[in-house]
Formats: C-alpha cells, sequence, structure tokens
C-alpha cells in the first residue's frame, strides 16, 4: 500500500462517523462541533485573505486580464440574447405564446446547464478531495471528514457558481430588460441561481464519493463511459431537436414545430423546471383574476429550490462521513494489478508510428500521453469542452438559411475558427505551459538520462501539436462541412484547415517556450502555475496570436466571396492601400494566406528559440 494510505476507521477512535454511526458516545471526539466550526470558518477566512493579498501583489495582470475578457465576453452574450428576446417578440406578438416557448428555451438551457454543472462538479471535488495536500494533512488532525468534505463542497460550489453566472446572468438580465420585468424579477436572480447550483454540486460531490468508494480501481473507465454517453445523448439530443431544416424560420409553422421538439426538457421533477417556471412568474407584471400573484408563485419555486439545496448540502456531509475516508485510503492504496511493464498496445502503435523520430523523443512523448491518460481532470475537461463545440457545429446546419443570409456563413466560419484557437489557447495556458515547470521538479532524474535538455523541449512540443491538431482540425473540417463550404467554396475550407494549423503549431511552441522561459520550479500546482506572470502572459500573447492570424485570413477571403463589402470597405477605408493590396481579388487572399503561414513561423520560432536558450541556461 501507498505511503500516502490512511489508516482504518477502526485506528481513529476520535472519528465523528464512528461515534456516530455505532452509536459510541459523542463526548470521545478531541473537539466539539462549534470549535470545529469556527475553526474551518477561520481557515476559510485566512485562504480567501491570502489568495487576495497574492493575486494584488503577484498576480495583477492575470486578475486585470480576466476581468476584462470576462466582461467583454458578458456584454457580448448580453447583446446577443437582446437582440434574440427583440427578434422573439417581433414575430410572436402573442404574450402567452411568447411566454411558452421562452419556458421552453429555458427548460432546454437550464437542463443543459444542470448536466454539464453535475459532471463539472464531479472532476472539481475529486481533484480537491483526493489530489491536494491540505487534504492529506486534515486527514491526520481531529476534524471530521464530514466537515473535510463540506470545507471542499464550499470550494467547488464557488467554482461552479461563477461558471453558471457568466453564462446565466446575460440571458436572464436580457430577458428582463426586453420584458420590461419588475425589480423584483432581478432581485430574486441572485437566491435563484445559487439554490439551483447546489443541486447538482451536491449531487457531483455524491457520485464522486461513492464511485470512489465502491471502486477507485475502475473511476477511470466509469467517468469515460459516463462522459461518452452524456456525450452521445447530448449529440442525439441537439440533432433531434434541428434535424428537419427549415426556410420559413420564426413562421407560426415553425414556432409549433420546434415547441414539440423542446418539450423533452419540460420535465417538472428537475430543478431546471422550477427554475425556469419561477424565474418567468417573477418576469411578467400581468396576473390572471382569481389567481395568485406572480411573486407569489415565483417564490414558493425559490423555497422548492432552497428545501432541495439544504438537504442535497445534508446528503454531501452524511455521504462524506460514510465513505470518504475509507474511499480515500482505498484509492491511495490502489494499485492495477493488470499493468504491464511493456505498456498498453496504444502506446506501442504509436512508437511505431513515430519511428523516424529519435527514441528519446518517441519515449518522452508516449511518457506525457500516459500523463495526460491517468489524470481525469485533464482529459475530461478536453472531452467535455471540444465535446460540446462539436454537438454544436454538427447543430449550427440545421436550418436553412435564406438567401439574405448566406453571406453570414463565411463570417461563422472564421468565428468558429476563432473559437477553436481561443478554447485551444486555454488548455495550453492551463496544460502545456506547467509541463516544462513539473518537469524540472523531476530533473534530478532525467539528468541522469542520456537525454539532451533540448529533446525535453521538443518532446514537449510535439506532442502539444500532435495532442492539438488532430482534435482542432477535425472540428473545423465538421463546421466546414455543416456549413456547406465544403461543397460550395472548397478552397476557403483548404484556407481554414491550413490557418488552424498555424494556430496549433504557434499556440504550442508559445506555451513551450514561454514555459521554459518563466518556470517556476518552486510549485507543484499546474493550476498555480498558469495563474502566474508566466501564465497570464502566454494567455495573453496567445489571444494576440488568434487575433492577428485570423484577421489577416479573414478579411481578405471575406472580401473576395462578398465583392459588394470590399467596395463599401474600399470606400470607407484609405482607398490607396485596399488598392495596393488589392482587396477583394484571388490575389489578396494568397497573400494573406502566404502572410498567416509567415506569422505562424515567426510565433513558432521565437518562442522556441528563447525557451532553449533559457533551459540549456536553466539550474535546478
Amino acid at each position: 500500500m501507498s505511503t500516502t494510505a490512511i489508516p482504518n476507521d477502526e485506528c481513529r477512535p476520535d472519528r465523528e462517523s464512528d461515534s456516530q454511526a455505532t452509536g459510541g458516545n459523542p463526548r470521545h471526539r478531541l473537539i466539539s462541533d462549534r470549535k470545529e466550526n469556527a475553526l474551518f470558518h477561520q481557515l476559510r477566512t485566512r485562504c480567501i485573505h491570502s489568495m487576495l493579498r497574492t493575486a494584488m501583489a503577484t498576480s495583477r495582470l492575470r486578475l486585470s486580464v480576466l476581468i476584462v475578457l470576462s466582461a467583454v465576453f458578458w456584454a457580448g452574450l448580453f447583446l446577443l440574447f437582446a437582440e434574440g428576446f427583440t427578434l422573439l417578440n417581433g414575430a410572436i406578438t402573442h404574450l402567452p405564446r411568447r411566454a411558452r416557448m421562452v419556458q421552453d428555451i429555458y427548460n432546454v438551457f437550464f437542463m443543459t446547464l444542470l448536466a454539464m454543472l453535475t459532471v463539472s462538479s464531479s472532476l472539481i471535488i475529486y481533484s480537491g478531495l483526493y489530489r491536494t495536500d491540505d487534504v492529506r494533512f486534515l486527514l491526520t488532525t481531529p476534524a471530521s471528514c464530514r466537515r473535510i468534505v463540506l470545507f471542499k463542497f464550499q470550494e467547488s460550489l464557488v467554482f461552479s457558481c461563477w461558471g453558471f453566472f457568466l453564462m446565466g446572468t446575460p440571458m436572464l438580465i436580457a430577458y428582463g430588460a426586453v420584458a420590461d420585468s419588475p425589480w423584483y424579477y432581478f432581485a430574486l436572480l441572485l437566491p435563484f441561481m445559487v439554490a439551483f447550483v447546489c443541486i447538482p454540486v451536491s449531487l457531483g460531490s455524491i457520485l464522486c464519493m461513492l464511485v470512489v468508494y465502491f471502486a477507485p480501481r475502475l473511476r477511470f473507465h466509469l467517468v469515460g463511459i459516463v462522459g461518452v454517453v452524456g456525450l452521445v445523448a447530448a449529440i442525439w439530443i441537439g440533432w433531434s431537436t434541428f434535424s428537419a431544416a427549415r426556410a420559413d424560420v420564426l413562421t407560426s409553422a415553425w414556432l409549433d414545430d420546434m415547441r414539440a421538439r423542446l418539450q423533452f426538457a419540460d420535465q417538472r421533477l428537475l430543478p431546471s423546471w422550477w427554475l425556469s417556471c419561477g424565474l418567468l412568474e417573477a418576469a411578467h407584471r400581468e396576473t390572471v383574476p382569481g389567481l395568485p400573484e406572480t411573486w407569489r408563485e415565483s417564490v414558493m419555486f425559490l423555497g422548492v429550490l432552497i428545501s432541495n439545496a439544504l438537504v442535497g448540502g445534508l446528503l454531501v456531509g452524511f455521504v462524506g462521513q460514510r465513505t470518504f475516508r475509507r474511499g480515500y485510503s482505498r484509492l491511495q492504496g490502489a494499485v492495477s494489478p493488470y499493468r504491464s511493464a511493456r505498456g498498453s498496445s496504444f502506446d506501442r502503435w504509436l512508437l511505431a508510428a513515430m519511428k523516424p523520430m529519435p527514441t528519446s523523443v518517441r519515449l518522452m512523448i508516449v511518457k506525457d500521453l500516459r500523463l495526460f491518460r491517468r489524470d481525469p481532470v485533464q482529459w475530461a475537461q478536453f472531452v467535455i469542452f471540444f465535446g460540446l463545440l462539436a454537438l454544436y457545429f454538427i447543430n449550427i446546419r440545421r436550418f436553412q438559411y435564406g438567401d439574405n443570409l448566406q453571406h453570414w456563413i463565411n463570417m461563422i466560419g472564421f468565428l468558429n475558427l476563432s473559437v477553436v484557437g481561443l478554447i485551444l489557447s486555454t488548455f495550453t495556458t492551463r496544460f502545456i505551459f506547467p509541463m516544462i515547470s513539473l518537469e524540472g521538479r523531476r530533473f534530478w532524474m532525467l539528468g541522469s538520462l542520456a537525454i539532451n535538455r533540448d529533446t525535453v523541449l521538443w518532446s514537449k512540443f510535439l506532442f502539444a501539436c500532435f495532442g492539438s491538431i488532430v482534435p482542432c482540425a477535425s472540428l473545423i473540417l465538421l463546421s466546414d462541412a455543416m456549413l456547406g463550404i465544403v461543397t460550395h467554396a472548397p478552397f476557403v475550407a483548404v484556407i481554414h484547415q491550413i490557418t488552424c494549423w498555424v494556430l496549433c503549431i504557434g499556440l504550442s511552441a508559445i506555451a513551450v517556450g514561454l514555459g521554459a522561459r518563466l518556470p517556476n520550479l518552486r510549485e507543484s500546482s499546474p493550476s498555480r502555475i498558469a495563474a502566474g506572470f508566466g501564465g497570464t502572459l502566454n494567455l495573453v500573447l496567445s489571444a494576440l496570436f488568434i487575433i492577428t492570424t485570423v484577421m489577416v485570413s479573414a478579411v481578405p477571403t471575406y472580401c473576395y466571396l462578398q465583392p459588394d463589402h470590399a467596395e463599401a470597405l474600399i470606400k470607407a477605408g484609405p482607398t490607396a492601400l485596399w488598392l495596393w493590396l488589392g482587396i477583394g481579388s484571388i490575389q489578396a487572399v494568397y497573400l494573406s494566406l502566404s502572410i498567416t503561414i509567415l506569422l505562424g513561423v515567426i510565433a513558432t520560432v521565437i518562442p522556441l528559440q528563447l525557451g532553449i536558450r533559457a533551459f540549456r541556461r536553466l539550474e535546478f
């Protein structure tokens, strides 16, 4: 058994679960519940103060960038939802029918978030409970397992609330503004959202602890199976919802057909239905004679959500008290007896496929791939984000756009390319940038091998390139196929693929080069390494590289496909410059493609050179 395994439950007479589960005397505990609550409250307060001081002292740039990007993202979503609800109001003048349509949209949106929050909270609670040093220390203290689990449960709740607020509040506030909702609608948004988030986070935490307790060796397989099943179900739901392509968008027949397809989310036993009904009851001023006021109905639904959220918190504490310590010990001591020294067949196939490369580089790439596979937090996030993008791309062409909307297809193609690049930049910053710093902590072992330092850097770069090109290029090809770009404008699809490859190679080089140039060898947490100055600089440079590269390739291609827009651009801007560049011609498209490749070469060569020089001089 591993040295980090926790002794059996019978060896700890001070444990709260023993005294309460077996009917023992609670006075045998070394600390009272009131004192324990006070200590953990003090611990939470000090952690928050320390985090704020550290952020203000060392991460001001990252904090500022995060606030600005979040504000821009929120404003963009708000404007998008406001325009959508305004269009819906103009298309559906009958208020009850419009309210039913909005409720169907809310049901689908919140049911999707319910599933996403359940899965993401399981990953967060697994990372916080079973893979952190502070929990390992807390298990050696008289603190009860229930209190430790609730302590980490609160952290996961904060993370989940932050993401839900960023994604949900733009739509809810936009609808309230368009529908001219009363003031109490906006006042009830915060308690509704907090109560709703508690339910999937509680469910995800309970599922995580039960899986670790009953099947610690099969946890990766179970998470993978659940993820694949959920992704397939989401794709099937999205396909069945938008499968019938219709050109008569926003007509009466289209609305009736769409409402019939959205009825699968109208499940009154789900918290998503309680949330949508409660918010819509508060959003409308009109009341029907003989029925109670809308705000009273809204408060009733809020009470249902709060009661279920409180029960969920109690169940988290109960399950943690009964299963956490033994599950933690089983997880730390679990060693698979079926692990072969030769590695998996996939690793052997990969080694054979990379035979032209040096042996040391191939072995380092396979080693990084194994670490990635054995970390469910990394690959689960990767699968979730790119799976959702695939779901969006599959359903993006389920409508048949009218002739007046055809010019948007080319713009949407490049916007999809930008989205894929931005998501990839977050992954390279979170997972690729810290790899050199983490490798440096184990360099005492690598230094004893016959491996050049440059080999370590090149292996990280190739691993990042191969790991990003395959999913990103596939997603862009899927997007172009669903938009009809592959059949109607194949050369634009080629431009998208070339730009995608340039982004993947450039973002990988930036992350690896800056990771070697600005390492943090004193930190063992990848998230904290990515949150430092180097990670923030990597994120900013990656965003600038994506915006510049996509704009250089998008503007000439769009003007070539839309000559009228090219003429308007020439009249509005510096005419001489546009005429010299030949904007709107095929020569301008070729020139932009050459500049795009040149930007990729610059973004690849310069960071790697800086990283190699710094890594050669680095002392461990």
